[in-house]
Protein backbone atom coordinates (compact mmCIF):
# COMPACT_ATOMS: atom_id res chain seq x y z
CA UNK A 1 0.00 0.00 0.00
CA UNK A 2 1.55 3.42 -0.92
CA UNK A 3 1.76 6.64 1.30
CA UNK A 4 -1.05 8.35 -0.31
CA UNK A 5 -3.59 4.82 0.26
CA UNK A 6 -2.53 4.56 3.48
CA UNK A 7 -2.96 8.49 4.10
CA UNK A 8 -6.43 8.63 2.46
CA UNK A 9 -7.59 5.42 4.13
CA UNK A 10 -6.87 6.79 7.41
CA UNK A 11 -8.55 10.45 6.58
CA UNK A 12 -11.34 7.97 5.36
CA UNK A 13 -11.51 6.03 8.86
CA UNK A 14 -11.14 9.42 10.80
CA UNK A 15 -14.00 11.21 8.32
CA UNK A 16 -16.32 8.72 8.89
CA UNK A 17 -16.18 8.48 12.82
CA UNK A 18 -16.86 12.55 12.52
CA UNK A 19 -19.28 12.79 10.35
CA UNK A 20 -21.54 9.78 12.31
CA UNK A 21 -20.63 12.46 15.81
CA UNK A 22 -22.45 15.05 13.66
CA UNK A 23 -25.03 13.66 11.39
CA UNK A 24 -24.06 15.18 8.31
CA UNK A 25 -23.96 12.52 5.93
CA UNK A 26 -22.28 14.34 3.01
CA UNK A 27 -19.57 15.50 5.88
CA UNK A 28 -16.56 13.59 3.52
CA UNK A 29 -17.50 15.79 0.69
CA UNK A 30 -16.40 18.89 2.57
CA UNK A 31 -13.13 16.92 3.39
CA UNK A 32 -12.30 16.14 -0.39
CA UNK A 33 -12.68 19.74 -1.61
CA UNK A 34 -10.16 20.77 1.17
CA UNK A 35 -7.98 17.83 -0.07
CA UNK A 36 -8.67 18.39 -3.66
CA UNK A 37 -7.13 22.18 -2.89
CA UNK A 38 -3.93 20.41 -2.35
CA UNK A 39 -3.40 17.00 -3.51
CA UNK A 40 -5.91 15.64 -6.02
CA UNK A 41 -3.97 12.39 -5.96
CA UNK A 42 -4.80 12.40 -2.00
CA UNK A 43 -8.60 13.45 -2.61
CA UNK A 44 -8.82 10.49 -4.84
CA UNK A 45 -7.63 7.90 -2.43
CA UNK A 46 -9.67 8.92 -0.19
CA UNK A 47 -13.16 9.15 -2.24
CA UNK A 48 -12.24 5.75 -3.05
CA UNK A 49 -11.53 4.72 0.75
CA UNK A 50 -15.10 6.84 1.50
CA UNK A 51 -16.89 4.98 -1.18
CA UNK A 52 -15.90 1.73 -0.07
CA UNK A 53 -16.50 1.59 3.39
CA UNK A 54 -20.21 3.43 2.68
CA UNK A 55 -20.85 0.94 -0.27
CA UNK A 56 -19.55 -1.62 3.24
CA UNK A 57 -21.95 -0.51 5.50
CA UNK A 58 -25.22 -0.39 3.25
CA UNK A 59 -23.96 -4.08 2.12
CA UNK A 60 -23.97 -4.62 5.91
CA UNK A 61 -27.33 -2.86 6.42
CA UNK A 62 -29.12 -5.03 3.74
CA UNK A 63 -28.20 -8.53 5.13
CA UNK A 64 -29.31 -7.86 8.70
CA UNK A 65 -32.35 -6.04 7.93
CA UNK A 66 -32.96 -9.34 5.53
CA UNK A 67 -31.70 -11.57 8.99
CA UNK A 68 -34.51 -9.58 10.75
CA UNK A 69 -36.89 -10.26 8.38
CA UNK A 70 -36.09 -14.13 7.96
CA UNK A 71 -36.15 -14.39 11.64
CA UNK A 72 -39.37 -12.94 12.11
CA UNK A 73 -41.15 -14.77 9.71
CA UNK A 74 -40.01 -17.91 11.20
CA UNK A 75 -41.34 -16.61 14.47
CA UNK A 76 -43.92 -16.17 13.32
CA UNK A 77 -44.57 -18.95 11.37
CA UNK A 78 -43.18 -20.84 14.75
CA UNK A 79 -46.52 -19.40 16.75
CA UNK A 80 -49.06 -20.63 14.41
Amino acid sequence: MSTIEKLGEKLAIDTLKVQDAIGEDRFYMEVAQVLGAASQSLEEAFLTEIRVRLAERKARDFISGKLAQVQSALEEKARQ
